[in-house]
């Protein structure tokens, strides 16, 4: 398949978002946030980090694709890396670049790392995007892949130090997908994404994310925070986060109500944190 091997390594052109207050608290209360400093507008949730950069994101990755599988993608993975917090009045600045492109056997896996800075060229955060293309064939593995976030097995040898549960609203994907800027049909069009053999609409997996991130203890202070998308989830679930403590943060896992493993091998890390 025709790939675009040039635009490996290559950064795209970068685009500015300035921040507002209205909008972090739009986002907060789309992702039924509790955190006071979210709600207020004060400063942003951590993954609202994500949505500067969607725009870049999707179209950098995308350019790496043959047309025929851009409708084929799934959101495989997301890593933040965060430097501070964003808060309003930030003018932030977004650039991305496709770091490799990996043949599977079931499909082609592109990595695109996403870089945010504010007006004194500071960094704010990195990101790691991982879109996994179905049916996709490419016999070679170029560059590099995303940094590595894998569970520890042992650790479910004993009990895990937290478990939260969390329950998404009707609305939940429509509200998200105002705030975040994602209207993929997949999570507003029931028929839409039956089309595509899904169950109904599912709930955005970073929408998931954020869901996460505030069933974790002190989400201000994250450094890092890594997961594996590995099953939708619906609208209709309720989902239980387990985490294990462990050196610097957390070792997690998110399950559905149903049964369903929608995140694995999620890790967060704190400032501070040695390892």
């Amino acid at each position: 398949m025709g790939f675009h091997r040039e635009v490996i390594g290559v950064w795209g052109e970068p685009v500015e978002f300035p921040v507002t207050r209205d909008h972090v608290v739009a986002y907060a209360k789309a992702t039924n946030d509790p955190v006071d400093v979210h709600l207020s507008g004060s400063q942003a949730p951590p993954v609202y980090a994500v949505v500067p950069a969607f725009r870049t994101m999707a179209d950098v990755t995308l350019s790496a694709v043959p047309d025929e599988l851009m409708v084929r993608i799934l959101h495989g993975e997301h890593d933040f890396h965060f430097h501070r917090p964003i808060v309003p009045g930030d003018v932030l600045t977004c650039r991305a670049k496709v770091t490799g492109v990996h043949g599977k056997s079931s499909g082609v896996v592109v990595t695109t790392k996403l870089e945010t800075r504010d007006a004194d060229d500071g960094l704010v955060n990195e990101q790691f995007f991982v879109g996994f293309f179905r049916g996709g064939q490419f016999g070679d593995a170029l560059g590099e892949p995303a940094p590595g976030h894998v569970f520890d097995e042992s650790l479910r040898g004993r009990a895990p130090d937290l478990v939260v549960d969390q329950k998404y609203d009707d609305d939940q994907t429509f509200r998200y997908a105002d705030a975040a800027g994602d209207p993929m049909p997949i999570h507003l069009d029931d028929d839409f994404a039956r089309s595509v053999g899904l169950p109904g609409i599912i709930v955005h997996g970073l929408c998931t994310m954020a869901f996460v991130s505030h069933a974790l203890p002190e989400p201000d202070k994250l450094a890092r925070l890594a997961v594996r998308f590995s099953a939708p989830a619906l609208p209709r679930n309720t989902i239980t986060t387990s985490g294990w403590r462990t050196d610097g943060g957390y070792t997690f896992e998110t399950v559905t109500d149903e049964g369903t493993t929608v995140i694995k091998d999620g890790l967060a890390r704190y400032a501070g944190a040695t390892s």
